[in-house]
């Protein structure tokens, strides 16, 4: 069955591959960009997507009340490294601002259709960085944890209303968004910073994070998956045993 499915996030990575793939099996694809730049170049590309610009920092979220939603696909993220000692509070609040209030706010106005029909679905975006924290990444972790928290409470919330929400936790993925985020502390992280003797601890996170990275193709299945399925549960962790995988590489 044809489903409407707005997403965010889908100039790139792992939005765009869900957008394509979900169009190419029928539903109706709202792909929504942060820049005009960014959705002229998408629709170009791909003129069977129903393209928007749509920041989820600004008011652009209210133009999400005026399209019929089945299923909303909070993609948008921000990736934001560095020891939680020293990373300059501008960049913590920028990265909760896309990554938490963002998300919550475009939920907020897509959740009330859900429940006057019944039915809907929310998949929330989270990441294998929404159950495990790790040196330098506390402040991308720190906004996923919070993902965690919004996606389980509005689970139960709007369980009984006929509205399902689930979490989505991919682990170390070749989108280039790892490296960007790896690489993004060391903009401003330098031998004076107050957390500077673990500079060698910082750079073997970053090989961590982006070292042996998967195939993106497999999260764009899952994705897939989710908006096509009777039901869910809670967490869908992608490759299924990235939790133990990923604690045995920072462990070891």
């Amino acid at each position: 069955m044809s489903k409407s499915v707005l997403i965010t996030g889908a100039g790139s990575g792992f939005g765009k591959g869900a957008a394509l793939a979900l169009a190419a099996r029928g539903h109706h694809v709202i792909a929504t960009t942060e820049t005009v730049e960014q959705a002229a170049a998408l629709a170009a590309e791909a003129p069977q997507l129903q393209v928007e610009k749509l920041d989820i920092t600004t008011s652009d979220v209210d133009r999400a009340s005026e399209w019929e939603i089945d299923v909303l696909v909070n993609n948008a993220g921000f990736g934001q490294t560095g020891p939680m000692a020293d990373v300059p509070m501008d960049r913590l609040r920028r990265i909760f601002e896309v990554n938490v209030f963002g998300t919550v706010a475009i939920t907020q106005k897509v959740v009330p259709q859900m429940v006057a029909r019944k039915s809907g679905r929310v998949i929330i975006m989270s990441s294998i960085g929404g159950v495990v924290s790790a040196p330098a990444f506390g402040p991308y972790s720190m906004t996923k944890f919070a993902l965690e928290a919004m996606g389980k409470a509005m689970r139960g919330e709007l369980a009984g209303v006929g509205v399902d929400v689930t979490l989505l936790n991919p682990g170390p993925y070749n989108t280039g968004f790892n490296d960007r985020m790896a690489d993004s502390m060391w903009e401003w992280f330098n031998a004076n910073s107050v957390s500077a003797g673990a500079t060698e601890l910082f750079e073997m996170m970053r090989g961590v994070a982006t070292t042996d990275q998967l195939d993106p193709a497999e999260v764009v299945t899952r994705i897939v998956e989710l908006v096509e399925a009777e039901s869910t549960t809670e967490n869908n962790f992608v490759p299924a045993d990235i939790l133990e995988t990923l604690t045995g590489r920072i462990e070891g």
